[in-house]
């Protein structure tokens, strides 16, 4: 590694899709259109739970935190994306750089733990459902979602913190459109095995643990459906779990592998995709995912609009 070459850097300039600038204006409308669905569908999923008294419930309360969570990391990512497809100057300072990436970790890491507390409170409520409210009281989950948040924080400011030692960097060209950890480390002079072993270990431990949590789960609930003897009541069991399937799926696999690869620098054309999907998509599809294939959110929702339609 030659040290002249190395400097210390006031910004970094995000390439983001430059390579295709022929796609600009369609790819702009599209992740706008996205993003637009998104904030609407999110900020609306948590203001009808809030203020509709028949999803207050937990599987609810868990709901509105993930609806929450998709419009944050949703929107400190697109925002200035959709800047970058826009404008030449494609620079981002160091410090937004640094405050980008640790908002960033720290929503998608309360997602990973927010969909495992998700899958808990399904196995209760379908393998104990006697025992249900008294096992999911609001104490314990204030507690869970609080945990999920905690952890969430500890774990990016441990990157961020390691990130800030890095002295300097061969270029402040990110070949990406947000400031993720591994194309950064990428362009580190320093040796900067430990943030690397570390962002492998943390991530798939956390993937780990979150799959086992949710695979144990939903084996019981298998077990438990199957021994059901009314098939209204399994096709309901299995209705109201395969929506949280289909978003567990999707939103692990591509964190599978993007970040539980220790090879992977996430700066390829595939990588960059992957990460479109699971930061600008599968924010929008989730609060779909549910509503469309909940009948008590459309109940909730049809309340709600004719309410406000008759108090005027």
């Amino acid at each position: 590694m030659v040290e002249e070459n190395c400097s210390t850097v006031a910004q970094f300039i995000l390439l983001g899709f430059s390579d295709v600038p022929e796609l600009s204006g369609f790819l702009s409308s599209i992740v706008l259109l996205i993003y637009g669905v998104t904030v609407l569908a999110n900020l609306g999923m948590t203001t009808l739970i809030q203020f509709s008294s028949q999803l207050h419930t937990p599987m609810y309360f868990f709901l509105s935190h993930l609806s929450f969570v998709d419009f944050c990391y949703s929107s400190v990512i697109v925002p200035k994306m959709l800047a970058n497809i826009f404008n030449m100057d494609k620079a981002i300072s160091f410090l937004a750089c640094m405050v980008q990436f640790c908002l960033f970790c720290t929503c998608v890491i309360s997602e990973i733990f927010l969909l495992t507390v998700m899958a808990y409170d399904r196995f209760v409520a379908i393998c104990n459902p006697l025992l249900y409210t008294a096992i999911m009281s609001s104490d314990l989950c204030i507690i869970l979602v609080s945990g999920c948040y905690l952890c969430a924080s500890m774990c990016s400011l441990v990157h961020l913190c390691l990130a800030l030692e890095i002295p300097s960097f061969k270029s402040n060209v990110i070949n990406h459109f947000f400031c993720d950890l591994p194309p950064l480390l990428g362009l580190a002079c320093s040796d900067v095995t430990i943030n690397k072993v570390l962002l492998f270990v943390v991530a798939t431990f956390n993937e780990s643990v979150s799959i086992v949590v949710i695979f144990t789960s939903y084996l019981f609930i298998l077990i438990t459906i199957l021994r059901m003897r009314s098939v209204e009541g399994r096709r309901k069991a299995f209705s109201t779990c395969a929506s949280h399937l289909t978003v567990i799926i999707v939103f692990h696999g591509t964190i599978l592998s993007i970040y539980c690869s220790s090879t992977s620098d996430n700066s390829g054309d595939a990588d960059k995709v992957a990460t479109v999907f699971y930061t600008v998509v599968i924010p929008m599809l989730n609060p779909l995912i549910y509503s469309l294939r909940n009948k008590d959110v459309k109940d909730a929702l049809r309340k709600f609009v004719n309410n406000k339609i008759y108090s005027q």
